[in-house]
This record gives structure tokens, sequence and C-alpha cells, in this order.
């Protein structure tokens, strides 16, 4: 977990609350560069931007008995929850493996989102409350597989995924999702290309 390089948390003011949750379990990668990049951008217009680096907390990402039996949440998960409510915006960057979402944001979710925190059935009925209505979500995903080749040939799964069955499911609407693809052949330039975007992302927070 971490508030960003300088470790030092911002002072709160007029501007939006932001925390970008850093889906990698890799120590560095092009993901971590967009993250920076976003939260440069962000700050620069007088936003508060809080960080959760996903492979730098402790936690078990397996949801061990589904929400039949509980599952105590470790101090990082509940400090997860604490940032969730307090933040106004979220920022997902993250990977795209084998067409879905890398299994330790899978396992973030699991052990994150749930019942009575995330979303509430309703007695008798097949409706549910989406409990963290309110709040918007920015994605910036990373990819090997051109952009159209995922849109129209595999459906792109990892978007549905996240945009409605996780996401939607509890209320967080999607305002942008970004794609920086393809990874793999890219050159400098065209990386640093994607920073630039990711900065002026983070402006528009």
């Amino acid at each position: 977990m971490s508030e960003g390089k300088s470790g030092a948390t911002p002072l709160e003011g007029d501007g939006k609350r932001i925390l970008l949750i850093l889906g990698t379990p890799k120590k560095e990668s092009l993901c971590h560069a967009l993250a920076e990049a976003y939260s440069l951008g962000a700050r620069s217009k007088g936003h508060v931007v809080r960080q959760l680096r996903l492979g730098e907390m402790q936690f078990d990402p397996i949801l061990r008995e589904g929400y039949e039996q509980s599952q105590s949440l470790e101090p990082d998960l509940l400090e997860a929850q604490r940032l969730i409510h307090w933040a106004e915006h979220l920022v997902f960057v993250y990977p795209v493996w084998w067409g879905g979402i890398p299994a330790l944001l899978k396992g973030f979710f699991d052990r994150v989102f749930l019942p009575g925190f995330a979303f509430k059935y309703r007695n008798r009925s097949q409706l549910w409350d989406k409990l963290l209505s309110g709040r918007s979500a920015d994605l910036l995903v990373t990819m090997d597989t051109p952009r159209w080749y995922f849109r129209w040939i595999y459906g792109a799964p990892a978007h549905r995924q996240m945009v409605r069955t996780i996401l939607g499911f509890c209320g967080i609407r999607t305002r942008r999702l970004s794609e920086f693809a393809p990874v793999r052949p890219s050159n400098e330039e065209q990386r640093q290309s994607w920073l630039r975007k990711a900065e002026a992302l983070g402006k528009k927070a």
C-alpha cells in the first residue's frame, strides 16, 4: 500500500478524492509508470490521490468458503475498504492476461467487495442494492493483443467483466476505459506517448 513515491499524504482541499488501485503483482511494469503519470496529472489539478498497490499488500487472494462463511479481513484489506469509502473516484490500472484481469486483482475484488460493503441482496427478491453508488471510475488497461482483435475477435471479456459485472454491479460508473496496446512490440516513443496520455487523463479526473 502506498501514498505515492513521496510517501506523504497530500492535504485535502477542494480537489476530488481519488483512489488509484494498481492491479498487477509485478514490482515494475508499464502499469506502474501509467499509474504514476495519472497521479501526477491529477495532483497538478489539485486532486488528492492515494494508491493501493496490490503487489505490495499482504492478504490471501482466495475466497476460501465463498460467502457462506466469514473470512477475516487482513489489515490491508480493511484499509482498502476504508479508502474505497473515502474515495469519490476510483482508478484501476492493470494488464489483461489470458483475456481477463490478473488473478490478484480478481482475488482483491473477491475479498473486498463483500455483501454488506459493495452490494446487498434484497429479501425474497432477485434485485440488490448497489452500495458503492455515486462513485465513478477510470480504467487504464495494458494488453499485448491489438485493440481491434481484443474487441472484435475475443469480445473484450476483461472489459465487460470490470465495467458491468464488477463495478457496475456495485454501482460504480465507469467513465473512461483507456487501452494501451499492443505493449510487446511497442517502442520507447510509443510508450512515452502513452505516459503523456495517462497524465492527461489524470488532469481530467
